[in-house]
């Protein structure tokens, strides 16, 4: 796995404006655990892979470099059907606009 996973999970983070030791406490790790897995010193294991994407709002395909950004409807589906739950009212709400371009 190594570098890839962690650009990848560094990307998400970014793009989330999340913290490292945020991710790491949703997931139930400690921050040094997470910072090895994004140095590439670790490899983690499958389930925590499938709870970082979950926490992160993408795929474990995608973290570990086996998807790629390209539109996949099915994967997006499966994606917000995954963390609707979580989501906020405010955040289903950009997601409407996302994909319908309403105000």
């Amino acid at each position: 796995m190594g570098k890839e996973l962690g650009v990848r999970i560094s990307e998400q983070l970014k793009a989330r404006g999340m913290q490292q030791k945020e991710l790491a406490e949703r997931i139930g790790l400690t921050e040094a655990t997470l910072s090895r897995y994004i140095s590439g010193d670790r490899d983690p294991k499958p389930e925590v892979i499938a709870n970082m994407a979950t926490a992160l709002h993408t795929t474990s395909d995608y973290l570990l470099g086996i998807e790629h950004d390209d539109f996949d409807y099915p994967r997006i589906r499966r994606m917000i059907a995954r963390n609707a739950s979580a989501m906020s009212d405010q955040d289903k709400k950009d997601l409407i606009n996302a994909l319908f371009g309403g105000e």
